[in-house]
């Protein structure tokens, strides 16, 4: 294994070790890389050597920063087939981690964003440490929270998910833990005794992990939960504003205008997308219906111009089309959510 592989896959004392190495790029996950970690964790599945699966990161800027965005809107700007590969090779490897038979762990040590949520909230026992910074930022570049947030952020608590979506809020481990995003806290100076320990135990770390916690502080958001509840319950993103107006107080008016700044087509496709996720009975099924987004919202104009304000020229100042929610219809959502033709969806693993 080349020290130069942007994945890194070997197994020690039975351990299956996936260790995530394209650093200069805070190891945002390429096609490759995906279909790297398939081929380890489909090596790994009915090998009696392999106990549990360990997911980590090279150097420490970061766990994982998302997808390869630029690949993906040039993609877009054009017959979006590259893209639509990528994401059909990237949500299999969401949903093979999540139908995986045995235990997954994910040290989510750093940034964790979009892709890295989505090879990380499936696992069983999702490390966060003093560094890590957890985010789903999709409506600020014009897309929408993918890798299965339509599937685990409204089974968070209460509306907590929807805010998150909505928002794109970055949140400390005290937050992610308190929610259930991560499992366990454990210092970054506890991660070398993890893997010790989980070497001599392989079979169980979670046990592991509950023998080394430790108590992340307390959570800010704890104290905005029956507003977060309140306000970003409703099912349209025009009630929302207005809700969040109406209340009026600093905390209410900061999230408004942080709504203001993002798309207001993502806004209203994230919203349904949630909607949607939280009454769909199978992980599979939101990861078709995911799909089906994907491939058409990377060719609109404002994940172009997302991409291009925050990714590219970086003046983050986009100019988004339409400009206000009112010019989102309801039939431009039902063209973007519409089933695709046969033989197009997507489908699991076989």
């Amino acid at each position: 294994m080349s020290a130069e592989s942007e994945v890194l896959a070997r197994v020690e004392s039975g351990v299956g070790r996936i260790t995530l190495n394209r650093p200069k790029a805070l190891h945002a996950l390429n096609r490759a890389m995906c279909e790297a970690m398939t081929e380890a964790l489909l090596a790994w599945r009915e090998d009696d050597a392999v106990k549990s699966v360990l997911i980590d990161h090279a150097g420490e800027r970061g766990f994982c920063a998302g997808g390869d965005i630029r690949m993906i809107a040039e993609s877009g700007a054009g017959d979006a087939s590259e893209a639509k590969a990528f994401f059909k090779v990237e949500y299999r490897l969401n949903h093979l981690m999540f139908e995986y038979p045995k235990p997954i762990t994910a040290i989510v040590d750093g940034i964790v964003m979009g892709g890295g949520v989505g090879i990380s909230e499936p696992a069983d026992v999702r490390i966060a440490t003093e560094r890590t910074t957890y985010a789903m930022p999709e409506t600020g570049i014009g897309l929408f929270p993918d890798v299965g947030g339509g599937w685990f952020l409204p089974r968070l608590p209460g509306q907590t998910g929807v805010w998150l979506a909505l928002t794109g809020a970055r949140l400390k481990a005290a937050d992610t833990v308190f929610l259930g995003i991560h499992s366990h806290f454990l210092p970054a100076d506890a991660l070398d005794a993890f893997r010790l320990i989980l070497a001599a135990d392989p079979a169980h770390p979670i046990d592991v992990a509950d023998g080394l916690e430790a108590d992340p502080g307390e959570a800010p958001v704890e104290a905005h939960l029956a507003a977060i509840d309140r306000l970003f319950a409703f099912d349209t993103v025009e009630e929302i504003f207005a809700a969040l107006a109406a209340d009026g107080s600093d905390w209410a008016l900061a999230q408004l205008a942080t709504l203001k700044t993002k798309s207001p087509q993502s806004l209203k496709v994230t919203l349904r997308q949630l909607r949607l996720g939280a009454a769909m009975p199978t992980f599979a099924g939101n990861m078709a219906l995911e799909y089906r987004l994907g491939g058409r919202v990377v060719r609109t104009h404002d994940f172009q111009e997302g991409v291009r304000a925050v990714v590219v020229d970086k003046d983050n100042t986009p100019n988004w089309s339409p400009a206000d929610l009112s010019g989102v219809s309801e039939a431009d959502l039902d063209r973007l959510f519409a089933p695709l033709p046969a033989g197009q969806e997507w489908t699991p693993l076989a």
